[in-house]
């Protein structure tokens, strides 16, 4: 029988921070607590933290940045690496290139254990967002791979996270290990979805589409309301839910005024209860999800697992695992190739089931199955550490 892991996690996001990151590293933390031996989290402090965990979590003081004011700055005080080295740990994986690498870099050190990191997202595009320079843009790209390429071995979680990775100048080696999802593999049951029709007076018999996520133009909100506005346009009869909430979240309300749509598009803000985010994967028709940012949206499998299929742009990293007409509908990333896939689908509810169906037998993976091949993993450089 494999001996039980102590491992360290740390993130730059956590709840109640709501992210794909911060849900990664709260459902690592849960099935090795479950599962596979002690774990501790290292976070840094959110205004509203629960602290209600069946393991410890770390937290150290943050500022609130001016840039992107949903997320904080962790500082990284004297005496964090003492208060972690409490616990013990025997492998850290550490899963943001920032201050959460600066961390467990100086636990390393203290400790003499390997450290693993987790590349989730495309942070060049971050960068580009914030800094206006082109000179602290290169400078802020190799200070990022500075701070991954100290680690023993490096995860991603997709090919093109790991291309991407590549392009800002990192050298070295990378493995795929995909992310799961906390849902079931079955749609919510129609108590639930009909709560969400009467919220939001939905009409049976009309298709509901919908986005989960961060509210920022670089997921491809525009394009998703750009080819909504077209098949409006073109006579097509619809829903939209847009779930989740994000710095751009006013310019998105008024640009959905401004393309007519504010008969079609409901913007709800986050929803945190999980039962109720499964219920409005499970009531809609499909997921539009036309995003080139993302690298592995969790989303995309949440949606899955509710019999929910997704409409994603032909050669992004988000359309990595799926396949076209099969368990997904790939379009082009332009108005009318969105459009179009739009006006197909609203006219056939049947094709739309089906699709969801497919996806939800072929892209189905729990948490507990994705974290059972991460500690297989740690076990592996454990011992290669040994050595």
């Amino acid at each position: 029988m494999n001996e039980r892991l102590n491992v360290c996690l740390l993130s730059d996001a956590f709840p109640p921070m709501i992210d794909g990151v911060s849900n990664t590293v709260l459902n690592y933390a849960r099935v090795i607590h479950e599962r596979f031996g002690s774990v501790v989290v290292v976070a840094p402090r959110y205004p509203g933290d629960a602290g209600d965990y069946p393991f410890p979590v770390v937290r150290y003081p943050s500022v609130k940045t001016p840039i992107t004011p949903d997320y904080r700055m962790g500082l990284p005080l004297p005496g964090i690496v003492r208060e972690v080295r409490k616990h013990p740990v025997d492998i850290i994986h550490c899963h943001c290139p920032f201050v959460s690498s600066v961390i467990a870099k100086a636990l390393r050190q203290f400790i003499r254990a390997p450290a693993i990191f987790t590349y989730h997202t495309k942070y060049d595009i971050d960068i580009a967002n914030i800094l206006d320079s082109g000179l602290a843009q290169v400078v802020a790209k190799k200070l990022l791979v500075s701070n991954i390429e100290w680690c023993d071995e490096v995860w991603t979680v997709s090919r093109g996270a790991g291309e991407n990775l590549k392009s800002l100048g990192y050298g070295g080696d990378y493995r795929i290990m995909d992310n799961g999802v906390d849902f079931p593999q079955a749609r919510a049951g129609e108590d639930k979805c009909g709560g969400i029709s009467s919220e939001h007076g939905l009409e049976a018999g009309v298709p509901l589409f919908l986005y989960v996520g961060r509210m920022m133009w670089y997921k491809g909100i525009g394009l998703t309301l750009d080819g909504l506005r077209k098949a409006k346009e073109s006579g097509a009869r619809f829903k939209m839910i847009f779930v989740g909430g994000g710095e751009d979240f006013d310019e998105i309300a008024q640009s959905v005024r401004s393309h007519g749509l504010g008969s079609e598009c409901i913007l709800t803000g986050p929803v945190p209860d999980r039962e109720k985010l499964r219920a409005y994967y499970s009531r809609a028709d499909m997921f539009l999800f036309p995003s080139t940012f993302d690298s592995a949206p969790i989303a995309v499998r949440e949606a899955a697992a509710c019999g929910l299929a997704s409409v994603l742009v032909r050669g992004s990293t988000a359309a990595e695992p799926v396949t076209d007409g099969k368990n997904a509908v790939l379009v082009d990333e332009d108005p009318d190739s969105f459009a179009q896939a739009v006006m197909e689908l609203s006219k056939n509810p049947s094709a739309m089931k089906a699709l969801g169906d497919s996806a939800m037998e072929s892209l189905y993976m729990p948490w507990s199955a994705a974290v059972e091949r991460a500690c297989e993993r740690y076990r592996e450089v454990l011992e290669g550490y040994k050595k």
